[in-house]
């Protein structure tokens, strides 16, 4: 999975349980297929290859979150995917785990840079710091 720039191997480690709840979102919203997210996928940045993306469909299948079947009726037959009760009811909970996590990265104003520059001035290192008041 490639994000468009120069995102390292690790950054895009980050980025592929993001991948997966939006393919999950999608799932729930209705019937989806490979080539469709990896083409929804780039809209948004992230350029999947099919040998990213069909594993990726078929591992949320076997975990329970997705069910598939060959659509029949169509003039090049293909698999479609559908969330399972299991995968709306794990959207559901992963979604206010996401805002609550999200939510604290998006209300702070200072970044990772800027933390480094205030460890390397204070030489505390963050184990011996005082605990954050709420």
């Amino acid at each position: 999975m490639k994000r468009r720039g120069t995102d390292s191997k690790a950054q895009q480690q980050l980025y592929s349980g993001l991948v997966r709840l939006h393919i999950l979102h999608h799932a729930c919203e209705g019937p989806i297929f490979g080539l469709g997210m990896m083409a929804e996928l780039r809209r948004h940045g992230y350029s999947l290859s099919p040998g990213t993306m069909y594993p990726l469909l078929h591992g949320m299948e076997r975990r329970g979150l997705l069910r598939s079947q060959m659509q029949a009726n169509s003039r090049r037959p293909r698999r479609i995917y559908m969330a399972t009760a299991n995968g709306r009811k794990a959207l559901v909970a992963a979604k206010e785990r996401v805002r609550e996590l999200f939510g604290e990265l998006f209300e702070s104003e200072s970044t990772c840079s800027d933390l480094g520059r205030r460890r390397t001035r204070n030489r505390l290192p963050v184990s011996s710091r005082p605990a954050r008041r709420e």
